[in-house]
């Protein structure tokens, strides 16, 4: 079995599927079959929501403050277990919760799916990648076409409604200009970007 919980950079993640509609150019999983501590993060079979939070009874959160449902896979394309995990997360434990995602789950379930995420975890961070459909197309590569771009804005827009601390988030790879055009568009929208450097 691939690590469902890993450490990487002094923060623990949860990686519970390795299903994404997306193929973005720079993804880190077309790396390595690893990052930080984890072993693998590719799975032999998707694991079961039992699976998941078994791995959770298990793992050692020792000076653990915040998880991020983010590994090899959207986290959304399995919304009802990781939910699910949210759930059994808030009963036993104190520490925050971060959803990182391509934003495209109303697409990937086909419904609005802001509300029940925003009532699950404590904080977003949607990739936003490009600053407009062409480019974003390009770069991201997502199963559902340019129509993806908007809604993710759609997404992040919907989860402001309902949750405070949603952001955008960029790599720094796709050069300063798309950056600065990614700021203009997020402040367009009212939601704070965050530029992160790129490691593989």
């Amino acid at each position: 079995m691939a690590d469902i919980i890993y450490r990487y950079n002094h923060q623990v993640y949860f990686n519970i599927t390795n299903k994404c509609p997306c193929r973005c150019t720079f993804c880190i999983r077309n790396n390595a079959d690893a990052v930080g501590e984890a072993d693998t993060l590719w799975f032999e079979k998707e694991p079961s929501l039992e699976e998941i939070l078994n791995a959770v009874r298990a793992f050692d959160f020792s000076g653990c403050q915040e998880v991020v449902f983010c590994g090899y896979g959207e986290p959304t394309m399995e919304l009802e277990k990781m939910l699910a995990v949210c759930s059994y997360l808030r009963e036993h434990y104190p520490f925050r919760i971060r959803l990182n995602t391509n934003g495209l789950s109303d697409l990937i379930h086909g419904r609005s799916t802001a509300e029940e995420i925003c009532q699950a975890v404590d904080s977003i961070s949607i990739s936003l990648n490009m600053p407009d459909a062409k480019s974003y197309t390009e770069v991201v590569r997502p199963a559902y076409g340019e129509k993806s771009f908007d809604a993710m804005l759609q997404f992040a827009k919907d989860c402001r409604k309902y949750l405070e601390d949603v952001r955008f988030s960029v790599v720094d790879i796709i050069g300063q200009e798309n950056v600065e055009k990614c700021r203009k568009l997020s402040e367009s929208i009212g939601v704070p970007l965050r530029v992160r450097v790129y490691s593989d």
